[in-house]
């Protein structure tokens, strides 16, 4: 039975709670944060080096295909159930967002209907 849609939400948690999700990547602690780069602080996600600097950080590939491949056991499981795959850092404009647009893209390759929702990217930077 396929998943109609999966919803794919990047946050960070210094701005609210996270989101109700079925599966939540919590990426603050074990892996590197481009807000520690002056140059990357501003930046977003939707900034190239931004994405480059997370993408390039030593596990995030594995944890992408890893995530895929639970989304793909959910997708397996016999009833029909909604699907939101919360992915979580600390101001939710570099990480999380970055892990979350790579996420549903390669979701999407499947075939599957994603959706991509940035809920703190356009948010203040938050002095830390």
């Amino acid at each position: 039975m396929a998943l109609t849609t999966i919803d794919v939400v990047s946050f960070g948690y210094l701005h609210a709670d996270p989101p109700d999700a079925t599966l939540t990547l919590d990426l603050r602690r074990h892996f590197r944060d481009p807000h520690v780069d002056p140059a990357l602080r501003q930046q977003t996600a939707q900034d190239l080096p931004v994405r480059q600097a997370v993408l390039a950080t030593p596990g995030v590939h594995e944890l992408i295909v890893s995530t895929a491949l639970l989304v793909d056991a959910f997708d397996a499981g016999p009833a029909e159930a909604p699907l939101t795959i919360a992915v979580g850092c600390a101001g939710g404009r570099h990480r999380a967002a970055t892990v979350a647009m790579a996420l549903a893209r390669r979701l999407a390759k499947t075939g599957t209907t994603v959706r991509l929702t940035h809920r703190d990217l356009d948010k203040p930077v938050v002095d830390r």
